[in-house]
């Protein structure tokens, strides 16, 4: 079912399950899947991003976003609909995009290439490498880049 087509929130694509990166080591946490077969280009999820105080310091809270292109970044935001349970991957290996309006604090979400229904979606964070609550993830996000 479609949201209605005044909503500002539209996340009717996605339902948010047991992430499949979950396991009893690394803890248990949600993602978010695929409700339908989505193709590339399509929207996945709009919604809104509603600011948090002055002061706020979210690189001690992973569950916020990034909501500037200020570095450091002074500005954080609390997503709508299912957008704070996408996880992340490695730049380049995402399956959806996130498309940021700053000015009127809304966002879209994007499939990179076809996504079937039932499928984890993940993108990668703008913050991932420098963010210290990411810290511990970036290392495993990346840690092949290690190797080579």
């Amino acid at each position: 079912m479609a949201a209605h087509p005044d909503s500002v929130i539209d996340c009717s694509k996605v339902y948010v399950k047991r992430s499949t990166f979950s396991t009893e080591e690394t803890g248990y946490f949600d993602g978010a899947f695929a409700n339908v077969p989505i193709k590339e280009g399509e929207l996945v999820e709009k919604g809104v991003m509603r600011r948090l105080p002055d002061g706020f310091d979210g690189n001690t809270c992973p569950y916020i976003f990034t909501w500037s292109t200020e570095r450091p970044n002074k500005t954080w935001g609390m997503g709508s609909g299912c957008a704070p349970f996408y996880n992340t991957c490695k730049e380049g290996t995402a399956n959806t995009r996130m498309v940021r309006h700053f000015d009127e604090d809304k966002f879209e979400i994007y499939a990179t290439r076809d996504i079937a229904a039932d499928e984890e979606m993940l993108h990668t964070y703008v913050s991932l490498k420098w963010r210290t609550c990411f810290a511990e993830l970036n290392d495993i996000v990346h840690k092949d880049d290690e190797k080579k």
